[in-house]
């Protein structure tokens, strides 16, 4: 797995102040992306050991409230794999800080579905995420008064509840959506 970039003190891409890790590679190619280069699987740097403990030390701090993965896409099947032990560490780590995760695979039909994306990992590392902001990035649904997120149809989903309550439910703080069964 290979990353474009770790944000130490990131406030855009969930609450508070959070340690932000930028994945490489994604095949949705949205159209108006906010990070294209991320689409190759090799930009940046590889991700090591290294760049693990580096990560892990970034979420140590009081004032960090948790950890982001984006991208790219951080659900296409080889960064499933290279995430995981990242964020099962996290958790064991911080148990309080939140794992946000943006995707522009959909929850219901392609990540707790059989599809492309979905591998040995996924439900292993859904179990670990706070919230999921899924959907692709939709330029047409472009709205910037939208909190994390940049189209309409994404969605804020509070991952805990979700596979709690077999439907899917929206975050709390987000009142924009209703639940949905899947």
């Amino acid at each position: 797995m290979y990353f474009g970039e770790i944000k130490k003190f990131d406030i855009a891409d969930g609450p508070g102040v959070r340690v932000s890790l930028f994945v490489s590679g994604c095949t949705h190619r949205c159209k108006g992306c906010f990070n294209p280069q991320t689409w190759d699987f090799t930009f940046g740097s590889e991700y090591t050991k290294v760049t693990e403990d580096e990560i892990l030390k970034a979420l140590e701090p009081d004032y960090i409230d948790g950890l982001t993965l984006l991208g790219g896409e951080p659900m296409e099947p080889v960064n499933q794999r290279g995430l995981l032990h990242l964020v099962r560490k996290a958790k064991k780590l911080y148990p309080d800080k939140t794992v946000w995760c943006y995707t522009g695979y959909t929850l219901e039909t392609e990540l707790l579905s059989e599809s492309r994306a979905r591998c040995e990992c996924t439900d292993e590392l859904l179990s670990y995420i706070d919230v999921l902001v899924d959907g692709e990035f939709i330029e047409e649904q472009r709205n910037i008064s939208l909190r994390f997120r940049g189209s309409s149809n994404q969605r804020l989903i509070d991952m805990k509840k979700t596979l709690e309550a077999g439907e899917t439910v929206i975050w709390a703080d987000d009142p924009c959506y209703e639940k949905h069964e899947f």
